[in-house]
């Protein structure tokens, strides 16, 4: 018997998967364990590991790349050796309706940090197609300017004329996914913003080393931010924890996993990639692999478990000039640190002079259900402090 390959549910509420393209063309020998397809869940781009071993046949109504399906639907098959092919009466592309949601069809795998040949990378990003074909659009006459070329939304959406530019477009299922997170911490949450304004002149002169030393990596005020919080963290263990999934109870987080997720703009929407163990790293490791993770987030790569386990989320909008906002908790977590931009102002000192100082508003939000207003601002108060001696802390180890 030929073996099926179909789609796999990547997470209980996940119902369909846009179905990226084959890593292997038809007729080639696949070994068990090796990457067979892309997959795009709810959001993370995963590749597909094959569970069998055989040689790929894909039917001529197989799903195509970037066709939206459901779980369970049929792929293709995998051929022992002189196994004839399946008749068309024999099997069919739709998702059987016996099928169990704990079969194991397939097995994820986290994303290769290389990217993929060009022959193999598609023209479009699944999202474009949709789009292109919602609003009526021959994408393979657009200039990309994604990735290799490769045509994003953006560049489909810049052909639309602007009296159409009103039509309504679905929204993707990675989109859909956000959105719903974004609801389901604002219903399970019962959120807080507090604010304050820091002095940044240490953490912006710290930065300025490194780029004066023409050094070969240079932190981003996220990452400076992201290990001045952990260590304060270690002293706020009311912060330091994480609902359960019934929101009844708390768990704590050791300091040994004080994972910090980065809240990252990409073109698909906003996604959280979790730098690990901060704590425990110095701060140049912590740089690069925030940087890996960015990069791999923007770019499509970014796997479901790599947005997972944060205890705090850092969201950045003071490139845009942004001072104060309300940044919206990343749940299960109980807390987000906004950061505003940074700014050169005149402050008097008591002796009252008047010297000036690099400043930063920050907005913390954080859940009132799992901890209370005073806890929350003596832990903002700490960070202001941290910020104000963040050489000392930092090239401290």
């Amino acid at each position: 018997m030929p073996h099926e390959i179909r789609i796999p549910r990547l997470g209980w509420s996940m119902e369909e998967g846009t179905f990226v393209g084959w890593l292997k063309p038809p007729g080639a020998e696949v070994a068990t364990g090796e990457p067979l397809f892309e997959l795009e869940g709810e959001k993370a781009l995963q590749e597909v590991e094959s569970v069998n071993a055989g040689k790929l046949y894909v039917p001529l109504d197989a799903p195509q790349p970037g066709s939206t399906i459901p779980v369970g639907a049929l792929l293709g098959y995998l051929l022992a050796p002189d196994e004839p092919i399946p008749s068309a009466s024999s099997s069919t592309m739709l998702a059987p309706t016996e099928l169990r949601p704990d079969v194991e069809i397939a097995r994820a795998a986290p994303a290769r940090s290389s990217p993929l040949s060009p022959s193999d990378q598609p023209i479009a990003t699944p999202r474009a197609k949709r789009v292109a074909a919602e609003l009526g659009i021959d994408w393979t006459t657009l200039a990309g300017t994604g990735r290799d070329g490769r045509i994003r939304e953006a560049d489909v959406r810049a052909d639309v004329p602007a009296a159409d530019r009103s039509h309504a477009v679905p929204l993707s299922p990675r989109r859909k996914a956000i959105a719903d997170r974004l609801r389901l911490s604002r219903e399970r949450s019962i959120p807080v913003t507090l604010t304050t304004i820091a002095d940044a002149t240490s953490l912006v002169a710290l930065r300025e080393q490194f780029k004066t030393a023409q050094a070969q990596l240079v932190p981003a005020y996220t990452d400076l931010v992201a290990c001045l919080v952990a260590r304060v963290l270690k002293r706020h263990p009311a912060m330091a924890v994480r609902w359960q999934s019934d929101h009844q109870s708390l768990n704590p987080v050791a300091d040994d996993q004080f994972h910090v997720g980065i809240a990252v703009d990409t073109p698909d929407g906003l996604l959280v990639p979790i730098v690990r163990d901060v704590l425990r790293k110095p701060l140049l490791q912590v740089a690069q692999e925030s940087k890996t993770l960015i990069d791999r987030a923007r770019t499509g790569r970014l796997t479901a478990a790599e947005m997972q386990d944060g205890v705090l989320t850092i969201t950045n909008l003071g490139a845009y000039g942004i001072d104060a906002f309300t940044p919206i908790i990343n749940d299960p977590e109980i807390a987000v640190l906004g950061l505003g931009a940074i700014r050169r102002e005149a402050i008097v000192l008591p002796d009252d002079r008047i010297v000036p100082r690099q400043r930063i508003t920050l907005s913390l939000t954080f859940d009132h259900a799992a901890v209370d207003g005073a806890p929350a601002a003596a832990f903002l108060k700490d960070i202001a402090a941290a910020l104000e001696n963040a050489a000392a802390h930092l090239l401290g180890g």
